[in-house]
């Protein structure tokens, strides 16, 4: 799916009992998933098994999981489960009335070797038709072609002037930005509720203050 070729192609049903049976699943987290998701595939492996691309040094394997809903969202907090479950770099295509929306964490090995993983930020597309999804494979090994897969699915999110600037820095410089305006919408949620005229002018100096370090991210 997605355009992939061929060769990288399993298609397989994987139980969504699984991914909480004989597991220490959190009960909110089981409910997302018996309500939330229809059923569950394993569509392909990028690997260099399967493709011909060299082995990477930080992502040996990338899995492509199709989970068909029956609404139009999914709780993060299930990606995040499956994500930290699986030793292995996972792109989710979310599926719903035949639009997909593609999902990818930003995921770091925490030590080389192991099968330990840190799961960080998620992006992810528009609803989209499965011909429309911007997803190419393009680099010479597992690595890259990672790096590229979270570059195109994030869009504008990562896009930087900075030739220089690795994949694990756009994402910090991203997550950074993305606080900062987190605190512009709390404190003009603030203001508008201030009614003493001497508070709502500090609250709007604070803001101007981040939106000077927004300006310099």
């Amino acid at each position: 799916m997605l355009g992939l070729p061929e060769k990288t192609e399993l298609n397989k049903k994987i139980p969504k009992q699984a991914l909480y049976e004989n597991m220490n699943v959190p009960n909110q987290i089981k409910k997302s998933i018996v309500e939330q998701i229809k059923a569950i595939y394993w569509r392909n492996k990028i690997s260099s098994d399967t493709i011909n691309l060299a082995e990477g040094e930080a992502v040996t394997e990338i899995q492509i999981f199709e989970i068909k809903l029956n609404g139009d969202r999914l709780d993060e907090t299930v990606l995040s489960f499956i994500d930290k479950q699986i030793p292995y770099h996972i792109i989710f295509a979310l599926e719903h009335e035949g639009e997909y929306q593609v999902w990818i964490a930003y995921k770091q090995a925490i030590t080389y070797g192991n099968n330990a993983f840190k799961v960080g930020t998620y992006y992810h597309t528009k609803w989209l038709d499965e011909s429309s999804i911007p997803l190419k494979i393009e680099g010479l090994n597992i690595d890259k072609v990672y790096e590229n897969f979270v570059r195109q699915i994030a869009g504008n999110s990562l896009q930087t002037s900075d030739v220089e600037e690795s994949l694990q820095e756009a994402v910090e410089r991203d997550t950074r930005k993305k606080k900062i305006e987190k605190k512009i919408d709390e404190l003009e949620a603030k203001a508008r509720k201030e009614k003493q005229s001497k508070k709502k002018y500090e609250i709007f100096m604070q803001i101007k203050e981040y939106k000077t370090m927004l300006e310099e991210i």
